[in-house]
């Protein structure tokens, strides 16, 4: 028998933050976004789908995000459901497909979130029809 024989050595479990694993690292990500929205505009696409988020992660992702006031539904190819954190700015959006299957989570940085913005197409398409519908009205406007 060594000396070192004699060491007692224990061993400590780690100690677990509620911000673990990629948690406390994507809000570094989304206070890094915000700086450059508000410096240069670049808006930014976090694509949760692809992190391999430990056990709770998400949740706790999400619990500290919270909602703000703002809220839509999109119903194209699925359903989307966009909802602005209490984070101005910093906004979720989920997209499930026609059989309600979550097929991305995504945080957007941004002024308006992507899906919400109106096409170059479909504006044209737009003032055709407006104008459709004013020649067969003979509307005066």
């Amino acid at each position: 028998m060594t000396v070192l024989d004699n060491i007692k050595i224990v061993v400590e479990p780690a100690v677990i933050s509620e911000l673990t694993e990629n948690t406390l690292p994507l809000l570094h990500e989304i206070r890094h976004a915000l700086i450059r929205l508000a410096e240069s505009g670049e808006s930014t696409i976090l694509d949760l789908q692809a992190i391999p988020f430990g056990p709770g992660d998400e949740d706790r992702l999400l619990s500290f995000l919270g909602t703000g006031e703002v809220s839509a539904t999109v119903n194209a190819l699925g359903e989307t459901k966009i909802f602005e954190t209490q984070y101005p700015a910093v906004w979720l959006v989920e997209h499930k497909n026609p059989e309600l299957s979550r097929v991305a989570l995504q945080i957007e940085v941004t002024q308006v979130p992507t899906i919400l913005m109106t096409q170059n197409a479909d504006i044209l398409d737009s003032i055709a029809l407006i104008g459709e519908t004013l020649e067969q009205s003979n509307a005066e406007f």
